[in-house]
């Protein structure tokens, strides 16, 4: 098992552990009675990993005494919207859950969001562990206490930051997962190279790829835990991403227009992919990263199995357009996180959020 530590902010005791390899379920049930006490349990899954996980890791809390109910709703990316914070709430409340409660969400980045933001908003509060169960949710999602919904008008719109009180990782739930989810969860994984840790990134790139994600567990562990780190050191900075947290946001400003353009028809790692390869050129024309960046990060995420281009369909003015009301603007001006290089970020006058134009996001689209 590897544990890393969170401290947000330092010295606060909100501190709280993210631990890499848990086995689901009755392990994960040991850990969150280890350290988190509540009078009742809320499991928060999805249609599809309730059935695999949820209802085991329920029962598994029962098992020792303790007041549990599992709270499935529809998977996807659908399914993360007001109505739904409504629906668990209101649950929730007809239940008898009080202040006293803890929430578990058990799933992907979906669930994890969802789940993060009933338990930031009910009764002013309340805890929440994260079993995050694919890759995505596991490098990204869970760690940092970003919770959130989207609107009609974009991704990720309306959310709160409430840090969960422990992360429990199982590796071996991603033995679950489709090749196209594995694949997905990777684009978070290179980002982080890119961003933070040029040795990440040649890991990737000489080990991962070649071997094939199906035979990469023992590997995947020390990525996860890595990412996890890397992550952590990087919010405990920062919180509420006021300068420095904003390198997190690598290729996530042209992804989340591409994904509300298509109504989310496009997983969330496949659209960063290709959001780090625009915002990449873009870091050459703004920033004087190499000419080569956007071209080495594009060969391993074909590697891998990501797209680099936008789908058909996907018109470069309409990401352009849903990028301007992304959570990132400021003052009417788009703003991305850009590298310098493999492994350093770049800052302009206002730290690293740098102003883009819409017409330069539209010409390295295009």
């Amino acid at each position: 098992m590897q544990r890393v530590e969170v401290a947000i902010p330092a010295g606060s005791g909100h501190s709280y552990e993210i631990l890499v390899g848990v086995e689901l379920p009755h392990g994960v049930a040991d850990q969150i009675l280890e350290r988190v006490s509540a009078a009742r349990w809320a499991v928060i899954s999805d249609s599809n990993v309730g059935p695999l996980y949820a209802d085991a890791l329920a029962d598994a809390l029962r098992a020792q005494g303790e007041v549990a109910e599992c709270i499935t709703v529809p998977a996807g990316e659908e399914t993360k919207n007001r109505d739904t914070v409504a629906k668990i709430q209101d649950q929730l409340i007809d239940l008898g859950y009080g202040r006293d409660s803890c929430l578990v969400a058990v799933g992907g980045g979906v669930v994890g969001d969802v789940a993060g933001f009933v338990a930031a908003t009910l009764f002013r509060g309340i805890p929440c562990v994260q079993v995050p169960t694919t890759l995505l949710a596991m490098v990204d999602s869970s760690v940092g206490g970003k919770t959130g919904i989207d609107t009609p008008a974009g991704k990720n719109l309306v959310g709160a930051f409430h840090q969960p009180v422990r992360v429990l990782i199982d590796v071996l739930a991603l033995g679950s997962l489709p090749a196209a989810e594995l694949t997905s969860g990777l684009a978070e994984v290179i980002k982080y190279g890119v961003i933070l840790d040029a040795d990440l990134f040649k890991k990737i790139d000489e080990s991962l790829v070649d071997a094939g994600i199906a035979h990469c567990k023992a590997d995947l562990e020390g990525v996860v835990a890595r990412c996890c780190a890397l992550k952590a050191d990087v919010t405990a900075a920062d919180e509420r991403e006021a300068n420095y947290r904003q390198v997190l946001n690598f290729g996530h400003t042209v992804a989340h227009g591409i994904e509300t353009t298509l109504g989310y028809r496009i997983r969330h790692g496949e659209a960063v992919a290709i959001g780090m390869v625009a915002e990449a050129r873009l870091a050459h024309r703004l920033v004087n990263a190499p000419e080569d960046l956007s071209a080495r990060i594009a060969a391993l995420c074909e590697r891998v199995g990501l797209p680099t281009r936008l789908p058909e369909g996907c018109r470069p003015e309409d990401v352009v357009a849903a990028a301007a009301k992304d959570k990132k603007v400021r003052a009417g001006q788009l703003r991305c996180a850009l590298p310098a290089d493999i492994g350093t970020m770049a800052q302009g006058p206002d730290g690293y959020g740098i102003a883009v134009d819409s017409a330069d996001l539209l010409a390295v689209l295009r």
